[in-house]
């Protein structure tokens, strides 16, 4: 069992479910059980399934819940694009989602990587 708060990429992925909160507070009110609650629901589920991974006994549940959190994440870059193009975000709040939501689907890419690695080294 592992710490999930002492990995970086569950770190990271905290600091985008606090932005994404803060950033749909301008959202329209007739939003809040459209796609406020979508970006905050995904959002918090990327870190929520690294959590919950780390309490699992197993690396292959980890990595089972490391792609489920790469899933969310990959939806929730979609949410951002739809937010912009609708004109709930401008074009410097979307950049840094964006951005921050691409560093973590990619640090969870590389962590299920390392997983893999490490369990191929050990089976050898």
């Amino acid at each position: 069992m592992k710490n999930f708060r002492d990995l970086l990429v569950w770190q990271k992925a905290h600091q985008l479910t606090l932005a994404s909160y803060r950033d749909t507070v301008r959202f329209p009110r007739e939003e809040i059980y459209g796609l406020t609650s979508q970006i905050r629901r995904c959002s918090a589920s990327i870190a929520a399934n690294i959590a919950e991974g780390c309490g699992k006994r197993g690396n292959n549940e980890f990595q089972r819940f490391l792609h489920i959190a790469t899933g969310s994440a990959s939806e929730l870059e979609y949410h951002f694009l739809l937010a912009r193009d609708l004109g709930f975000l401008a074009n410097e709040d979307y950049g840094r989602l964006e951005r921050s939501v691409t560093e973590v689907k990619k640090m969870l890419a590389g962590l299920v990587k390392k997983i893999e690695a490490d369990r191929l080294t050990t089976e050898s």
